[in-house]
């Protein structure tokens, strides 16, 4: 039987002992949300694939064009949930409800997101997402076009496909490193702040 762990099997950084460069970005993040996610601390013990996962991920997440950021985070908790990721379901899942002004929503979405109502354009959007995670060699251009009908864009079609790959690699890295999720997330956006 494996040994109980804090954060990571593979142990964790505080942090204040990062790089400068990251302790002052992961600074940020954990001044906006009042605590450093644990996903940060477990990846600080390789700094350069940190600052590499930080980059795509800003990149992808944090872009004002095309979808919005509820979508999104909606694609996150979708593919996490498909992967069995508890770490992103919790961690995204609590910045869904946010976005997303629904205490409700990330549960039904992580759990039967097939069965959830949803617009017709996060309906594409998960659809599309899910495809890409479960079986990303059976997309065809019907899916796209399914996608399009629904008002995605060319380059948005490209984030739903972009987001359900990080995550899929960050779905992975979570399950390698038995990622625990931080007791803040469960609350966040279920009850007033």
């Amino acid at each position: 039987m494996g040994e109980q762990h804090e954060v990571s099997r593979f142990g964790h950084v505080e942090a204040a002992d990062l790089p400068p460069d990251l302790a002052e970005r992961i600074g940020a993040i954990a001044e906006r949300s009042g605590f450093v996610p644990n996903v940060f601390r477990a990846l600080g013990r390789r700094p350069r694939e940190l600052r590499a996962f930080l980059d795509y991920h800003d990149a992808l997440m944090d872009s004002n064009d095309g979808l919005s950021k509820a979508e999104r985070e909606l694609i996150v908790v979708a593919t996490s949930g498909a992967n069995h990721c508890t770490y992103c379901v919790v961690a995204h899942g609590a910045v869904l409800r946010v976005r997303m002004k629904d205490a409700e929503i990330a549960d039904k979405v992580a759990t039967n997101p097939y069965a959830v109502e949803l617009s017709a354009r996060e309906r594409a959007i998960v659809d599309l997402a899910l495809l890409i995670a479960a079986d990303s060699a059976a997309l065809t251009e019907a899916e796209l076009d399914d996608a399009r009908a629904a008002g995605l864009s060319e380059d948005e079609i490209w984030d739903v496909g972009a987001i359900t790959a990080l995550f899929a690699m960050s779905n992975r890295l979570a399950h390698l490193t038995a990622l625990r999720p931080n007791p803040e997330f469960y609350l966040m956006g279920r009850i007033p702040r």
